[in-house]
Order: structure tokens, then C-alpha cells, then sequence
């Protein structure tokens, strides 16, 4: 029996004595469900990822939707700006036009005006200055002349009217 006397024959019974005692204690089962428990998490995990791509996929998405009606709606608003702001330079024009033709008619009644005061005060000056001569050379026949047969007579007719 030289074989028990040999280092690698007992290497060799420990080697099966171990293998023998890891399998009589459910090891490798436990390895087994130990590595079956990982790639399970594992998978978990990869699905739980799968389905976050999907749900970013999906955001990313709708993002894209609303940024494109977003930029639609934006360029909308540009050109209604824009046209509203070519309605109100062209209704400003019209209004400013309209007040400028107003104040030249007012300018113009105001010279009309002025003009019509300025001739009356023209005509006014004139009969006053013409009463005042007229006074005047009433005045001065009055006191040159004794009587006017003419009014005398006038005077004389007007009494027996009255009579």
C-alpha cells in the first residue's frame, strides 16, 4: 500500500472529501441560487432600464412635439405682431393725417377770423374817424355860418307838420 503513502493520493481524498462535503451542505445549490438570484436582479434591472429608455423615449418625444408647437405658435405670433403692427402705423398715419387737415382748417378759420375782426376794426376805426370829421366839420359850419337855409326851412316844414 504504498499508494497511502503518497502526497498526491491524499491530496486526491481531500480534494473528494471536500467536493463531498460541499455538495452534502447544498454549495453549489447555494451557488446556484445565489448566481440565480443575481442574473434575476440583473434582469430586473435591465428591464427597469428598458423601460426608463422607453419612458425617456416617450418624454424626449413629447418634448420635441411641444418645442415644434412651440416654435409654430412663436412664429404665429411674429406675424400677427407684425401684421397688427403694419394695421396700427397705417391707422396711425390716417389719424395724423386727419389732425393735421383739422388743424389746418382751424388754422385757417382762425386766419379767417382774424382777417373778418381785422376788418371790422378797419371799418369801425373808419366810420368813427368818419363821425368825428363829420362832427368836426359840423362844428366848424356851425360856427361859420349863422343858418343853412336848407335846415331852416326843414325846420320850418317839420313845425308845421307837427302842428
Amino acid at each position: 500500500m504504498e499508494l497511502f503513502t503518497e502526497a498526491e493520493f491524499w491530496v486526491g481524498i481531500a480534494f473528494l472529501i471536500f467536493v463531498g462535503l460541499m455538495v452534502w451542505l447544498k454549495v453549489p445549490a447555494m451557488a446556484m441560487k445565489s448566481l440565480d438570484a443575481r442574473a434575476e436582479k440583473i434582469r430586473a434591472e435591465l428591464a427597469e432600464a428598458e423601460r426608463l429608455r422607453k419612458e425617456a423615449e416617450a418624454l424626449l418625444a413629447t418634448i420635441r412635439v411641444r418645442h415644434e408647437e412651440a416654435e409654430r405658435h412663436a412664429v404665429e405670433m411674429l406675424a400677427n405682431a407684425e401684421v397688427e403692427a403694419k394695421r396700427l402705423e397705417s391707422e396711425a398715419r390716417v389719424k395724423l393725417e386727419e389732425q393735421i387737415k383739422r388743424r389746418a382748417e382751424i388754422a385757417k378759420h382762425k386766419i379767417s377770423q382774424a382777417e373778418a375782426q381785422a376788418a371790422a376794426d378797419v371799418k369801425a376805426a373808419a366810420a368813427e374817424l368818419a363821425t368825428e370829421t363829420a362832427a368836426l366839420v359840423l362844428a366848424h359850419r356851425a360856427r361859420t355860418m349863422s343858418s343853412d337855409p336848407l335846415i331852416d326851412q326843414a325846420v320850418g316844414e317839420l313845425a308845421a307838420k307837427l302842428q
